[in-house]
């Protein structure tokens, strides 16, 4: 087996990107301190089309070169909008007809293995604070709260972590 060149790997330009049909998902982070994990999310986004980050609080904005750091320019391929609370940002995607899922272990959270998405149907999902996870007010308003199924003695995976894993997750269901 031969490592394939970049020029290789058959990427879409940016402007390719901006014009591609999106995977029917927003990410929602939800007070997230660590620049490094919003610049992860933005790359993952970037791999697997999601229509668009909301970024909540204290969570930092582009341009930033930390964020750049790990989102290696997706953070101008992939949408954003800056919202100062995050019920607000909830609002608004529920006003555009989207289910919102919050990634948190909650009494009734559905194990992400059991999950079933609609194809007809959007999504969204809010992914939480690096200590404090998802503001409860926020779970409130919430449609549902999926968990990830976790064995061994750590009851948390770090917030960049479980956003790669819910998003392919959320992709595989929702693509064509």
């Amino acid at each position: 087996m031969r490592k394939l060149k970049i020029t290789e790997l058959n990427r879409l330009t940016p402007e390719e990107f901006k014009e591609s049909r999106k995977v029917p998902l927003v990410v929602v982070l939800d007070y997230v301190r660590s620049l490094n994990n919003v610049g992860s999310v933005f790359r993952t986004s970037d791999a697997f089309r999601v229509e668009s980050v909301y970024l909540c609080g204290i969570t930092a904005c582009p341009p930033h070169p930390e964020i750049h750091k790990t989102a290696l320019g997706a953070e101008d391929t992939v949408d954003w909008i800056y919202f100062e609370n995050t019920l607000d940002a909830i609002d608004d995607l529920h006003r555009k007809g989207y289910t919102v899922c919050s990634i948190e272990q909650t009494e009734g959270s559905i194990l992400l293995d059991k999950l079933c998405l609609d194809k007809t149907k959007k999504y969204a999902v809010v992914l939480g604070n690096e200590v404090k996870g998802v503001q409860q007010n926020v779970i409130d308003k919430s449609d549902c709260c999926v968990e990830i199924p976790q064995y061994g003695t750590k009851h948390s995976l770090n917030v960049s972590v479980t956003a790669g894993i819910i998003i392919w997750d959320f992709f595989k269901q929702l693509s064509d």
